[in-house]
């Protein structure tokens, strides 16, 4: 029998049902949550790694762990009165688990910090929430503040003091208006037997693989969705986590292969460009395996259920093996829009991946877990689930109720207490009561011809490759218009901008958008900021209304005419390194940030430039990093011949 680390159980599920049962009768107390969640001592909760080694913590040392920072905790912060509210400003980490439980023990309540809210917003929020301390990595703030090592994990374990009784989650800002969402033990019971009721329903997302069920720490624990979904309806159970320590796609994708996950929980934005990875390692490989592979997505689409899971296996068991290994075994996404295609994709060559909705407010309410393709084809997110109800009000918008919602919302004109119905403010509809988010009522755009255009519809219709884009009211002379921003690489040249622009113009026209869309706006950069995770529509607005956004200017460059032969011989060899075509390279673009080449892409051209002009390079990080330097440094070592 494979030992899935739950003690004397018969089963996995005797194993949930016990500890929700001892839950309920032991109080619905974070204080009887810590005891459950940390019984199974000799399970692993932390993976990392360290080197050529891999670091475990278990369940066991880690809650000795915290009742010593709780004492600690408790002394540095003697002047606080009981649930007074203590910050946590620290990236997922062991620290950042131990720390979270340290302020609960220590009688506090936790106010989980967003990393990625502006300096103003985030003070704001903690101006809300009453913060009196904040313990942080780093920052400074407006109360006393604790680094991680100022509470140490040595000394006395705290005695029986009274747990806090809540914790504050903000809300992820992209509206520019931060609230701050109270949840107490309550609520997360109600979490967690809604999660019982996803085993029940899909079997998938119990699977564990060599008797372990690991979790990638990809969402960040102080966000609702990573909190609930991914540590607090997993920590219950004492499954593992594994260390994810930055967000590069290798870093992902090593981590996945080398710790062996079976869980990965992400935004939109990560299975997009995971998506487009793999689209574009197909198309590398030559128009025949194009076809090949739509043909046998087609076929998937075709077959039934079952038919389908031993298709897939077969079909495409090579691009899995490319992706993730065969040790992930269920996906969820969740935040904002995805596009059913990309959905359906993973889907297709055998990586379960679900649908989830859920906001700050209200916590995870419904997952998509029939995997039935009518639902996927429209991006269902799913039934409701036990705890929870849905409606759509009159004006089309998704409300809420439930036990899992939040206590109440504090905002800068006081507390909200939990309603009877939330408006979540999300255009919806039902499909044989399954639930498609259809867009954000505050994102619809009145065009030109007094139409309501929904962004999130009309987006999917016009992407092309190698462009963000993104739909947003504008002023044109006093009235209204409706402007298609794309985001493209600063050194983009002028004639695969020409191309950009008519791709798009020619989508906007196959979709009859002509007359609602005003006009084509190309500007530098991505349309995202490195901190987001996903496209905030009213910072977008103001800065294109306020000039902040630059569009592609090419008169600042040096243009082909001063393009001689060797630049456009180096240029070619630049464009083949990293599989562009010519147009597509722009003399002065970087090698590794605007064309995104590898080290190995690197070393490779510069070999066949050194066969080619007969040339020597060093090996060495250099400044050879664009065509232009290339060719004026080959100049130089042939005497400007």
């Amino acid at each position: 029998m494979t030992d899935y680390h739950i003690g004397s159980y018969r089963s996995i599920d005797a194993f949930v049902r016990d500890k929700l049962d001892a839950f309920q009768n032991g109080g619905l107390t974070f204080r009887t949550l810590f005891l459950l969640m940390f019984r199974e001592a000799d399970n692993v909760l932390w993976e990392q790694s360290e080197g050529f080694r891999i670091r475990k913590t278990t369940y066991g040392e880690a809650k000795a762990h915290i009742l010593s920072r709780a004492a600690a905790l408790k002394k540095a912060l003697g002047g606080l009165s009981h649930n007074a509210v203590v910050g946590l400003y620290l990236e997922n980490s062991l620290d950042w688990i131990e720390l979270f439980w340290a302020i609960l023990a220590a009688g506090f309540r936790p106010l989980l910090m967003n990393l990625r809210l502006p300096a103003p917003l985030l003070h704001s929020a903690m101006r809300i929430a009453d913060c009196r301390a904040v313990i942080a990595a780093n920052g400074t703030f407006d109360c006393p503040v604790l680094r991680p090592a100022d509470v140490p994990a040595s000394g006395e374990p705290i005695g029986e003091a009274p747990f806090g009784t809540e914790l504050f989650v903000m809300s992820s800002g992209t509206t520019e208006n931060v609230k701050v969402c109270a949840y107490s033990a309550e609520e997360f019971y109600y979490q967690i037997c809604d999660s019982y009721g996803i085993i029940c329903e899909q079997p998938l997302i119990k699977k564990h693989y060599e008797g372990n069920l690991k979790l990638l720490t990809f969402l960040p624990f102080y966000h609702v969705f990573g909190l609930i979904a991914m540590y607090i309806w997993f920590a219950f159970f004492s499954r593992t986590f594994v260390h994810l320590s930055d967000l590069a796609p290798s870093t992902i994708v090593n981590t996945i292969r080398r710790h062996r996950v079976t869980h990965v929980f992400a935004v939109p934005l990560f299975w997009e460009k995971v998506y487009e990875q793999a689209r574009k390692g197909i198309a590398d490989r030559g128009e025949e395996t194009v076809k090949k592979f739509d043909r046998a997505l087609a076929l998937w689409e075709k077959l039934p259920r079952p038919l389908g899971n031993a298709f897939s296996k077969l079909a495409f068991r090579e691009l899995r093996e490319n992706l993730f290994g065969d040790s992930v075994l269920f996906m969820i996404t969740g935040g904002s829009f995805l596009d059913p295609a990309v959905q359906t994709f993973f889907n297709a060559i055998g990586y379960p991946l679900a649908n989830g909705y859920g906001m700050t407010e209200i916590g995870i309410t419904s997952v998509e877990l029939s995997f039935r393709k009518k639902y996927l084809r429209i991006g269902s997110v799913g039934k409701p689930m036990r705890n929870v109800e849905y409606r759509i009000n009159a004006d089309g918008a998704l409300e809420v109720k439930g036990r899992v919602t939040a206590k109440y919302v504090l905002t800068a004109d006081g507390p909200i207490r939990r309603g009877e119905w939330f408006n979540t403010h999300d255009l919806a509809e039902c499909v044989d009561g399954h639930c498609r988010i259809l867009g954000r009522a505050d994102d619809l755009i009145v065009g030109p011809n007094g139409e309501n255009l929904n962004p999130n519809a009309i987006e999917p219709l016009l992407k092309t490759d190698g462009a963000e884009i993104c739909l947003i009211p504008a002023d044109a002379n006093g009235a209204p218009a409706t402007v298609l921003l794309c985001g493209v690489n600063r050194m983009t040249t002028e004639k695969t901008a020409e191309k950009l622009r008519a791709a798009l113009t020619e989508r906007i026209e196959r979709c009859n958008l002509s007359s609602a869309i005003s006009r084509i706006a190309l500007v530098e950069g991505p349309l995202m900021k490195p901190d987001e995770f996903k496209l905030n529509r009213i910072r977008l607005r103001r800065d294109y209304a306020s000039g902040a956004l630059k569009p592609l200017d090419f008169s600042v460059r040096r243009g082909d005419a001063e393009a001689d032969e060797l630049l456009c011989r180096v240029r070619a060899i630049v464009a083949q390194a990293v599989n562009r075509a010519e147009d597509d390279v722009a003399f002065d673009a970087d090698f590794f940030l605007d064309l995104g080449g590898t080290s190995l892409d690197y070393f490779a051209m510069l070999t066949r430039l050194r066969d080619t002009f007969d040339a020597a390079f060093p090996f060495e990080e250099t400044g050879l990093r664009s065509a232009r330097r290339i060719a004026d440094y080959i100049r130089a070592q042939k005497g400007g011949v």
